[in-house]
């Protein structure tokens, strides 16, 4: 049996182990190859599916975590740390999220995110010292396919003592990591095409985990109306013209009522939005919002509206 450096058996994990569905991997045509990784890809949406009540609970805690004003953190090695790289960057622009309320946090540091850095996720330690930053309050998700990474153990040792509530994210039903976390989010993915090789069906679960979990908490924080992103942060030429998009699609209006309207509304789309839809000046729609707590629905509430206006024609439901 091979054995890590904290002694668990990496034979008795489930993502270390050789998937019988792909021993003849090498003798297949290119074609054949790819439909057989294909085929184990098809696998993981029923995987994530599955860990959705758990990560639901999750989801509820980061509302409230971010509602308070404290911060979510996720840590993680490897494809682990760079996937929740990956999805901590992307919540500014989309959601105007202020960049220090969701981080991410990587085994190795920066230099890990583009290059491997040997050893970096073997010491308990690195991942107690990442933790540091943890106040109580907030919420650090650990991102580990095996379950058993000493970086994310160090982590979740010490978020425990620091006050903060702990999630875990893997890949292993049974994982070693596991009571050291308030919320075990497992998706069971099984063995990787090539075996060991969690970069694979392991990493695509996490990702969907995280979209799904980044999302879920933006929308509940108000961040959307309908499907509509109008906590919007146009940065850039394409998402200025997005921005024009999303309230002309929202309310109806036309472009250069639109174009009007953002400028009264000194560039916010939300403000905007409630203008056009509610009927009334700057001032009351920042007031409804602030009230709201930036929540469209909530302001339109307040200022008569409600549910009988919603975007495309459709209730979007909460937001």
């Amino acid at each position: 049996m091979t054995e890590d450096s904290d002694g668990i058996a990496l034979t008795g994990l489930p993502t270390e182990a050789r998937n019988p569905r792909t021993t003849d991997l090498d003798l297949l045509t290119t074609r054949e190859l790819l439909a057989r990784i294909n085929q184990e890809d098809a696998r993981v949406p029923d995987a994530v599916a599955a860990a959705l009540p758990v990560l639901a609970e999750v989801v509820e805690e980061g509302v409230a975590c971010l509602g308070r004003g404290a911060r979510i953190h996720y840590f993680g090695a490897g494809t682990s740390g760079r996937i929740a790289a990956l999805d901590a960057a992307e919540l500014p622009p989309t959601f105007s999220l202020e960049p220090d309320r969701v981080v991410a946090h990587q085994a190795g540091g920066a230099t890990a995110l583009t290059s491997a850095i040997e050893g970096a996720e073997d010491r308990v330690e690195d991942g107690e010292a990442a933790a540091a930053v943890l106040r109580p309050g907030d919420l650090a998700l650990g991102l580990a396919a095996s379950g058993r990474t000493p970086y994310v153990s160090g982590v979740l040792q010490a978020a425990r003592r620091n006050g903060a509530a702990t999630a875990l994210i893997s890949a292993n039903p049974t994982a070693p990591l596991a009571p050291l976390a308030d919320w075990h989010v497992a998706a069971d993915t099984g063995p990787e095409a090539v075996a060991g090789s969690t970069r694979l069906k392991a990493g695509t679960a996490q990702k969907l985990l995280l979209n799904t979990f980044s999302t879920a908490v933006m929308v509940r924080l108000g961040k959307t109306y309908s499907n509509l992103m109008v906590d919007l942060s146009a940065s850039n030429e394409k998402l200025r013209r997005r921005t024009l998009t999303i309230l002309g699609e929202a309310s109806g209006a036309d472009e250069a009522t639109c174009r009007a309207t953002l400028e009264a509304a000194g560039g916010s789309l939300k403000v905007a939005l409630v203008m056009l839809l509610a009927g009334v000046a700057s001032a009351p729609a920042t007031r409804a919002l602030e009230e709201a707590s930036g929540k469209v629905r909530g302001a339109l509430d307040a200022l008569g509206v409600g549910r009988a206006t919603s975007a495309g024609g459709q209730d979007g439901g909460r937001g």
